[in-house]
């Protein structure tokens, strides 16, 4: 094996996740770009934080998600860097945002289960769209007659909604303070839209 000096491993990794389509891990890493080089996994982590530090003041960020590390730009950047991009963001109906956050918090659910607790069936068109996008997937099935599918969410959707784990979902009291905030802010508008069938 190979020694790296550490400026050299520090533009190698980032690099590496610059260039990478998709989050890249500490093992992919190792396995890819760094297989050639003795790098301990306590010094990789070190360039790590490093690299979190030195772009931490800029546009661009390093964060970690579930399937690795990323640049991102900025939320608060948001505004201006959509127009660069012609076609709107998709809009996601109520029914499936629901249906979403149903299967996030209370994973492995049935389809059964979300029907109970939103009132209204679940449109296939829903469980398809979020399945397409990898946000969620069956993983397994009840043991009760009929034996129906469970879902759970996706590291692919950990990735989306920048989180490294389901502990970095919002907790009830972020939900208070949001509907407490919209209360008392006029700029700030709740929608309300029937759910879809």
């Amino acid at each position: 094996m190979k020694k790296i000096n550490t400026a050299q491993l520090k533009q190698l990794v980032e690099a590496a996740i610059f260039v990478a389509d998709k989050p890249i891990s500490r093992q992919q890493l190792k396995d890819t770009v760094l297989n050639e080089f003795t790098v301990a996994d306590r010094t990789l982590s070190k360039i790590l934080n490093e690299l979190k530090l030195d772009y931490q003041p800029r546009g661009i960020q390093l964060i970690e998600v579930a399937s690795g590390f990323r640049f991102q730009s900025l939320d608060a950047l948001s505004p201006w860097l959509s127009k660069l991009w012609q076609e709107s963001a998709p809009k996601y109906s109520r029914a499936m945002l629901e249906t979403l956050a149903l299967i996030a918090y209370r994973q492995p659910i049935t389809r059964g289960e979300i029907e109970q607790v939103r009132g209204v069936a679940v449109s296939s068109n829903i469980i398809k769209t979020l399945t397409e996008r990898g946000w969620i997937k069956v993983v397994g099935h009840k043991e009760v007659p009929g034996r129906p599918a469970l879902y759970a969410t996706t590291k692919e959707f950990l990735d989306y909604f920048s989180m490294s784990s389901l502990a970095d979902l919002p907790g009830a009291d972020a939900f208070e303070n949001m509907a407490e905030n919209s209360e008392s802010d006029p700029t700030l508008k709740v929608l309300n839209e029937a759910p879809s069938k």
